[in-house]
This record gives structure tokens, C-alpha cells and sequence, in this order.
């Protein structure tokens, strides 16, 4: 079975290479959008919004996807996930697991109800046909904006990790 091994890490890497890309994406269509909203164009912050939500539907699967590669793959290679905690000599594995996991939790404590009172500001600035206040302050919503700098940063430092395995 040793001969399934560099298979599933290139298909690892490629779900890595997605997750990456759907969070640049993402990232660059709600600036945009954020930039459409402060100049109070309507019609580019719903069109960009689209375009983040696109990139949202490739981040959501492509993220826990990526989680059940690299489980796999370590599994396969027989690395110990845990590091030296069960007896391995390297921790960048659990290092990344603890970065990575730490993820998951923003999307019901953050992501989920902002994501609602987003929503609710631009179904309010839809009604009225124009860019309101509230909706302008949703975009700049500051614990939306640190969890998703966290997620970046912590799929990034893993990224770093895999590849240059410093400890």
C-alpha cells in the first residue's frame, strides 16, 4: 500500500493549492466589494459579492477536504501526528493540526452570525436601493476581520510547515 502514498499527497497538495486560492479569491472580491460599498455602488458590492461567494463555496468544502488529505496522508506515511508526545522527533504535524483545527471554530462563533447581521444589512440596503451606513460598517465588522486574517495566517503558517518541516 506504500504505492498509494505519493498519490494521495499530490492530491493532498492540490486540495491545498485549492483551499489557498479559494481564500485569495475570496479575500479579493470582498475588498473590492467593501471598496464598491464605501463609494456607495450597489450594484458592484451585490456583483462582487457573488464573486466571494463563488470562492466561498470552493474555501468550505476544499478546507475540510484538505484536513482529511493530510489525516490520511500522515496516516499512510506513518507519522506521528502527535509528535514527540507519542514518541516521534518532529511537532511540525502537530503544530499544524493545532493551527488548522483552530480554524474550525470561527465558522459557528464568528463567521455564522456575522454572516447573518451581513446579510440582514445588505437585504436592508437592497430594499432601499442604495448603500447604507449599516451595511458600510458590516464590511468593517473588526471580529470578522480578524478571523479571517487568523485563517489566512494559520493555513499559511501550515503551508510553511509542510514544506520546510523545521522542527
Amino acid at each position: 500500500m506504500a504505492e498509494l502514498l505519493a498519490p494521495l499527497r499530490l492530491v493532498h497538495a492540490l486540495t491545498g493549492i485549492l483551499l489557498v486560492s479559494g481564500l485569495l479569491g475570496r479575500a479579493v472580491a470582498l475588498a473590492r466589494a467593501e471598496r464598491a460599498a464605501r463609494a456607495a455602488d450597489l450594484p458592484a458590492v451585490r456583483t462582487l459579492l457573488e464573486a466571494s461567494g463563488v470562492f466561498e463555496r470552493i474555501v468550505i468544502p476544499s478546507s475540510a477536504l484538505v484536513l482529511v488529505l493530510g489525516l490520511l496522508t500522515a496516516w499512510r506515511a506513518e507519522a506521528p501526528l502527535l509528535g514527540t508526545l507519542e514518541g516521534g522527533t518532529a511537532n511540525w504535524l502537530l503544530v499544524s493540526l493545532v493551527l488548522y483545527l483552530g480554524t474550525f471554530p470561527l465558522v459557528p462563533l464568528v463567521f455564522l452570525p456575522r454572516g447573518r447581521r451581513f446579510g440582514a444589512a445588505l437585504d436592508e440596503a437592497t430594499s432601499l436601493g442604495r448603500v447604507t451606513p449599516t451595511l458600510v460598517a458590516a464590511f468593517g465588522d473588526p471580529l470578522t476581520r480578524a478571523a479571517h486574517l487568523y485563517e489566512f495566517v494559520a493555513v499559511g503558517t501550515v503551508l510553511m510547515l509542510m514544506l520546510a518541516k523545521p522542527f
